[in-house]
């Protein structure tokens, strides 16, 4: 889930898995023991679909995860970290995850806030299929571009002390 702390920002998969079963986990180091790692082989055909949706729900979540990584490219602050929950065969699976990016303008510059909006953006928008949180970073971007465009044009109309206007036509 995207959060709005500046100056970071959570990137995430939001959403949770629909069918997870088991408890749901926040620590990665969490272990699984071996006695439900040997309730694994005697998984039910229900059990056994759930493990499958959880399969496919980790592999989502850390491929969106990844995407915003590698398109934050210098604004990502750490990496990605996720929930977790398990499995009926005792295992635990990525059913969300964030990444937190900074999101804070660049003081006193623009333009260099003007490329970071743009990377946020891009950042935000990396997934193949962006959480509204994303999309909210995204349109936060935008504005954060908007502004950073508005005091360029700014900077450029007024003239500098002791600077020279060209008049001719």
């Amino acid at each position: 889930m995207l959060s709005s702390v500046p100056p970071s920002i959570d990137i995430s998969a939001s959403h949770a898995a629909a069918h997870a079963s088991g408890k749901t986990e926040s620590s990665p180091e969490a272990k699984t023991s071996s006695a439900q790692a040997a309730n694994a082989d005697a998984l039910t055909l229900q059990e056994q679909r759930s493990v499958e949706q959880l399969k496919a729900r980790d592999q989502e979540v850390r491929t969106h995860e990844q995407a915003h990584i590698s398109a934050a490219s210098g604004i990502a602050v750490g990496g990605a970290s996720f929930t977790f929950a398990t499995g009926p065969d005792g295992r635990r699976y990525a059913i969300g995850g964030e990444v937190n990016i900074d999101i804070s303008e660049v003081p006193g510059d623009p333009e260099a806030t003007l490329r970071k909006a743009e990377l946020i953006k891009r950042a935000a928008l990396a997934p193949a299929q962006p959480s509204s949180q994303d999309r909210r970073v995204a349109s936060s971007a935008t504005a954060m571009a908007s502004k950073a465009q508005a005091e360029l044009l700014q900077q450029g109309s007024d003239p500098q002390i002791g600077g020279t206007i060209d008049l001719s036509a």
